[in-house]
């Protein structure tokens, strides 16, 4: 059975708590790790992001959910949580499409690459809606499942921001 589809009002509100756990985890970074966090950010949706979310749509077909984190957050880009967390912005997305096509996954239709983590693993969406991690940092090895649901990487993300202090 599908997972229940991303909705607008919870990826506001996922955002917001990472936001705070975010103030938190910067305030003891320093005296946690001996030298100052880089910029940890959740970047909310623009008027330029939702045009680059449009053309991605006209490009290729992509999971409505991915259309719905993107109306609401345009990137991430978490350097400091575990080694990393980056979700793309759509215009990049749509650069890695032209460049590489799909992720090959088997069982897919189509899986685009929309993250990434500071070891160079790739995370992909397939049209199952299923979130897939590259088991090497390259576009063309395996991918595994490492979320059932881009809700579910989402707060596998959160958690592990939370997890940190």
């Amino acid at each position: 059975m599908p997972a229940e589809r991303l909705d607008a009002e919870w990826v506001r509100s996922w955002r917001e708590r990472v936001e705070a756990a975010l103030t938190k985890l910067m305030q003891s970074f320093l005296p946690t790790h001996g030298f100052p966090p880089g910029n940890n950010v959740v970047a909310l949706a623009t008027d330029d992001s939702h045009q680059a979310t449009s053309a991605l749509v006209d490009l290729t077909p992509i999971p409505s959910d991915l259309t719905t984190l993107y109306w609401v957050i345009s990137e991430a880009s978490l350097p400091d949580v575990d080694s990393g967390y980056f979700i793309h912005s759509p215009a990049m997305v749509a650069e890695h499409f032209r460049e590489y096509g799909p992720a090959p996954i088997d069982g897919e239709w189509i899986a685009l690459v929309f993250a990434s983590d500071g070891g160079g693993h790739l995370f992909a969406i397939g049209d199952s809606g299923q979130i897939w991690k590259s088991t090497t940092a390259s576009w063309f090895d395996d991918f595994t499942v490492a979320a059932t649901s881009l809700q579910e990487f989402l707060e596998q993300l959160g958690g592990r921001i939370i997890n940190q202090f």
